[in-house]
């Protein structure tokens, strides 16, 4: 009896070095003699003890925050810029064997690539094209990180911080487009009214009937105003009868 009690207690030491418990997320990368075997899990996995060493590997997304980068735009503007990565493990024997810490080397790899990829772009582009950058530095780092077996889902940047000279100075500009766009819009309103009364000008030449009809209705508008004097304007075709008759006469 008190040997098999030793037994028992003796199974109870030694069970967590042969046996391994691994969750559905979780996978094992087995060495045995330090020479890689086989990845194994989830669920219950048997080990060799003293000959059989694992590494385990999470298999769900991790979301890193990239740290802050000075940010040297194309057209010279310093900006600070962080922003978000989403990866996951596809390969477990990869991003184990192929590099050391697949955590350090994908947050190391996404800021030098943050910062070469916006680099190359100017200030207007970082603040307007985001959706387009965060699909530029996804595919520059899904393609390198390949080869670690990790797959780098998405990109997401989160602030671009830019001094106060730099806002004030966005600001000015902003207002002086502002400016610019409702010159544009008033000079083209005038440039259509100028049409517009040309066209008008040439129907009424081409009837004068119409002038006089215009004329009728100019005098109604004058009279329902509310004023001492009033000015009647004359036509020339109701004047010249009687220029031609004094002409004739004299």
């Amino acid at each position: 009896m008190t040997t098999l009690i030793y037994i028992l207690i003796g199974l109870i030491i030694i069970a967590p070095m042969f046996l391994k418990v691994l969750r559905e997320y979780e996978r094992a990368v087995v060495f045995t003699f330090g020479r890689f075997t086989s990845v194994k899990g989830p669920g219950l996995i048997v080990l060799i003890p003293f000959v059989q060493q694992i590494e385990r590997v999470e298999l769900r997304t991790v979301v890193m925050d990239v740290p802050t980068q000075d940010v040297i735009s194309q057209d010279n503007v310093s900006v600070k810029v962080n922003a978000i990565v989403f990866f996951r493990v596809i390969d477990p024997e990869r991003a184990i064997i192929q590099v050391e810490n697949f955590h350090v080397a994908t947050s190391q790899l996404a800021q030098t690539t943050l910062r070469s990829v916006l680099g190359q772009h100017e200030l207007d582009a970082m603040l307007s094209q985001r959706e387009k950058l965060n699909r530029d530095i996804q595919k520059i780092l899904d393609a390198q990180t390949d080869a670690w077996g990790i797959k780098v889902a998405n990109v997401e940047i989160k602030h671009v911080d830019l001094d106060e000279s730099m806002i004030r100075a966005i600001a000015r500009q902003a207002e002086a487009e502002r400016e610019r766009r409702a010159k544009v819009i008033h000079a083209e309103g005038e440039l259509q009214a100028s049409e517009k009364l040309l066209q008008a000008a040439q129907v009424l030449a081409g009837n004068p009937l119409s002038m006089q009809l215009r004329y009728l209705q100019t005098l109604t508008e004058i009279a329902g105003e509310k004023s001492s004097v009033i000015a009647f304007p004359i036509p020339l075709d109701l004047v010249k009868p009687l220029l031609d008759m004094a002409r004739n006469k004299t």
